[in-house]
C-alpha cells in the first residue's frame, strides 16, 4: 500500500473509538513510517493509540511524539496520592507481590523499584501504573529475581518451542540467543503483530530476565 492509504487505514481506526480524541491527533506517513503528534487525555490513551498503529499491516516504525494532555477538568493530585492510588492498584494484581515493590514519585515522574519473579510481571507493573491518573510518566527499575534458575539452554528451547506453535511468527526466521537469561531475538518477522507475538511469547518463557530486540520487520509486499 501507498503511505496515504496507510494514513487513511490508521486514521479510520482512531476515529472509531471513543476512548480517543482523533481530532487531537496528527498523523504523518512516511515510507511505511508513521509519526504520531498532538495530544491524548491520558498516557494508557498515548500507549493504545500506538498499539493501534502497529496493528496496521505495511507500518514498520513508528514515532511516538504524543503529549500527554489532562481534561481540565481532571483532579489534580498530589505525589503522595498518587503513590497511594499506584499502590492499591499493584495490591489488587494477583500476580504481583505488592510488598516487594517500591513506589515513588516526584512531580508526576513516577519510579518502579524491587523485585518480580518473572520478566512479564515488571512490565505488568509499569502498565498499572500508567494507568493511574496523574502519572506523568514511569521509571521502570524493578529486578527481574527468579525463584528457580534455569539454564539458559533449557530457556532457549522453551522460547524456540513456543515460537513454532504460534502461528503469527515464522520461527525459522527468528534467532534466540540466552546468556545468563537475558534473551536476545534475531531475525525478521512480517509485520508488527508478529513482532508483538515474538516479544510476548518469550517474555512469558520461565527464567527471562531480560528480552532484547534485533528483530526487524520486513515488510514483503513493498
Amino acid at each position: 500500500m501507498t503511505d496515504e492509504e496507510l494514513k487513511t487505514i490508521v486514521v479510520d481506526k482512531l476515529r472509531w473509538d471513543d476512548r480517543v480524541n482523533s481530532a487531537e491527533v496528527s498523523v504523518v506517513v512516511d515510507d511505511c513510517k508513521v509519526t504520531l503528534t498532538g495530544a491524548v487525555s491520558s498516557y494508557k490513551a498515548k500507549h493504545k493509540v500506538e498499539e493501534y498503529v502497529r496493528e496496521v499491516a505495511g507500518i514498520i516504525e513508528i514515532d511516538n511524539q504524543l503529549r500527554v494532555q489532562y481534561p481540565p477538568i481532571t483532579s489534580i493530585l498530589t505525589d503522595e496520592e498518587i503513590v497511594s492510588n499506584v499502590m492499591n492498584a499493584l495490591t489488587q494484581n494477583p500476580d504481583i507481590d505488592a510488598n516487594k515493590i517500591n513506589v515513588s514519585v516526584i512531580g508526576g515522574l513516577l519510579t518502579l523499584q524491587g523485585t518480580v519473579d518473572a520478566f512479564w510481571k515488571k512490565f505488568q507493573a509499569e502498565n498499572t501504573a500508567y494507568g493511574i491518573t496523574g502519572v506523568i510518566d514511569v521509571v521502570n527499575e524493578i529486578a527481574i529475581v527468579p525463584t528457580k534458575e534455569a539454564e539458559d539452554e533449557e530457556i532457549a528451547r522453551s522460547i524456540e518451542n513456543a515460537l513454532e506453535r504460534d502461528m503469527d511468527v515464522e520461527a525459522e526466521d527468528v534467532n534466540v540467543i540466552v546468556e545468563n537469561g537475558r534473551v536476545s531475538l534475531i531475525g525478521f518477522v512480517p509485520n508488527w503483530a508478529a513482532w508483538r507475538a515474538a516479544h510476548n511469547t518469550t517474555s512469558c518463557i520461565k527464567g527471562v530476565t531480560m528480552v532484547m530486540d534485533g528483530l526487524v520487520i520486513r515488510n514483503l509486499d513493498n
